[in-house]
């Protein structure tokens, strides 16, 4: 029997990562910031607002499931555990690359079958950039986002997992010319992310003014895709040299920061090493419209949509406390709490 390679490697992909392999040098940074404790909040716990609008959406809370598996065959019942999961919670959704299922057919779950598991849930497909200038182009954009019903589409950004994969695209001359050329030519949101590494403000300026819908920073401080490759090869060389990038990226924190700074009405993604709620809440206090997370629910999207379900409930819960003791009614307020920091500083 033939190996497809692409779902082979995404394959090794989830191994690597469901062991706690590929796990960046260092956290991203959360733990340094830290809010003003509020003793005595004037507002319910239970009637804060945690929804928000997303690419002309309306989420419950303002969580996104981010990027994670494409092709193999267990990859489908992660993907609909996850639908089933966004659509019971009323949070969007984004599927891993579509790559294998246009090129091979190997769906892993990527058809009409992902929507009708969440006919209200926002629905993010999902191609990277590194093949706009290798045969991926505004058409296979499209066929991406209708074998699922999307809503927009995420292009990803890996130059260093694509430096660090034995078979990697490394030639990426002419892909920002592509990537704006579909931008233009999609007529639907189209969502810019980084794997892992983090963008930086000028990259951010320059996507926004592409016509980008929303930047997911993608940060440091969660999976390593230079190091899941390193693990992944058999080749000593390959291991070595991935292993030199254990701790590269943007923290995801200060990726945040930088682009509200540069990009004051952009639409952020703030992903990339947030473990829970209060990670959620300082993400969204930096400048996040919307916080992701991908790694940290893995382990229970291969259990069931239950465990799904409850993983998110929590992580939830953890963001409404955090808005309590912030006195936060609404992530509107909770954008403007007090820092210790600013504490400090007054």
């Amino acid at each position: 029997m033939t190996i497809d390679p692409i779902r082979d490697r995404k394959d090794q992909h989830l191994d690597v990562v469901l062991s706690g392999g590929g796990r960046h040098a260092r956290d991203a940074g959360f733990d340094a910031i830290r809010f003003v404790h509020e003793a005595l909040p004037d507002i319910d716990h239970d009637k804060i607002d945690l929804g928000t609008d997303f690419l002309g959406h309306r989420l419950k809370a303002p969580l996104l499931v981010s990027s994670m598996t494409g092709g193999p065959a267990r990859a489908e019942s992660i993907n609909m555990h996850l639908a089933e999961a966004a659509q019971a919670l009323g949070i969007a959704l984004a599927v891993g690359s579509q790559r294998g299922a246009i090129e091979t057919g190997g769906a892993g779950g990527l058809t009409q079958a992902l929507r009708n598991r969440a006919p209200d849930t926002p629905i993010l497909a999902n191609i990277g950039a590194a093949q706009l200038t290798r045969g991926f182009g505004v058409d296979e954009a499209r066929r991406a986002v209708e074998m699922i019903g999307a809503d927009a589409l995420i292009v990803h950004l890996n130059p260093l997992q694509e430096s660090c994969q034995p078979e990697g695209d490394r030639n990426w001359w002419g892909t920002a010319a592509a990537l704006e050329v579909l931008i233009r030519k999609l007529n639907l949101p189209v969502v810019v992310k980084e794997t892992g590494a983090g963008i930086s403000a000028p990259t951010a300026r320059r996507l926004v003014e592409m016509g980008a819908a929303a930047i997911d920073v993608a940060g440091a401080g969660g999976a390593n895709w230079g190091l899941i490759e390193g693990e992944r090869a058999t080749d000593l060389a390959d291991k070595a040299h991935a292993l030199a990038f254990a701790d590269w990226g943007i923290p995801t924190p200060e990726a945040i920061s930088a682009i509200r700074q540069a990009c004051p009405d952009a639409t952020i993604i703030g992903s990339g090493g947030v473990r829970n709620g209060v990670d959620a809440a300082k993400a969204i206090r930096l400048g996040a419209d919307v916080v992701g997370q991908a790694a940290g629910v893995l382990e229970a999207a291969t259990l069931s949509t239950e465990a799904v379900i409850v993983h998110f409930q929590i992580m939830i819960r953890q963001l409404r406390t955090a808005c309590f003791c912030t006195g936060s009614a609404s992530l509107a307020d909770l954008r403007v709490a007090l820092l210790q920091a600013d504490r400090s500083e007054a």
